[in-house]
């Protein structure tokens, strides 16, 4: 979904899941503009005062702790309704619509991506995209593997990406890409 007006006021929620402590981002009409893991809380509030600096960001409740719940459960699909929205240049938008694309219990290497997108030769692009998305497992960047089957870096960690992965009954190599 692509980015539209700022918001002016953002809700942080913390969820806890099997892989960790969930951190949901949502703006005043109920749009995930942020997920992660509170490993990397600082990090993540450092990117929203660079993308929102003028919202205010206070504690509440997620409307989708619910998906997010059913998701961690074991229903692959709950996150389907999940509305977001995402501030990055039309090239990040472009690699986060077309992640978006991968069902859930598929994977999709580097390069098929950004063959799927029409820029066959922006496979490091493509790369640095998907490690800038704002709004993991919502956007299953976590779906993106090497060429070779084998796991890749993710942001939240190799281990929840393994996790995740089979979570949703993915194929993948499950040794780590050099």
């Amino acid at each position: 979904m692509p980015a539209d007006t700022l918001p002016e006021t953002l809700t942080l929620d913390r969820l806890a899941t099997p892989v960790g402590t969930a951190l949901l981002v949502t703006d005043e009409v109920g749009r995930l503009r942020a997920f992660n893991w509170t490993d990397y809380e600082p990090a993540m509030l450092a990117w929203i005062g660079r993308h929102y600096p003028a919202a205010r960001l206070g504690e509440g409740r997620s409307p989708w702790c619910g998906a997010f719940d059913a998701y961690f459960s074991g229903d692959a699909g709950a996150l389907e309704a999940v509305t977001w929205t995402a501030s990055g240049t039309p090239f990040q938008l472009s690699v986060w619509d077309a992640l978006c694309t991968i069902p859930a219990g598929e994977t999709l290497s580097y390069a098929r991506l950004a063959e799927r997108i029409g820029r066959p030769t922006a496979v490091r692009a493509v790369g640095l995209a998907n490690g800038a998305n704002p709004v993991a497992v919502v956007v299953p960047c976590h779906r993106v593997i090497g060429t070779d089957g084998s796991l890749t870096g993710y942001g939240g960690g190799l281990h929840r990406k393994r996790w995740l992965l089979d979570l949703e009954g993915a194929t993948f190599n499950d040794r780590v890409a050099a």
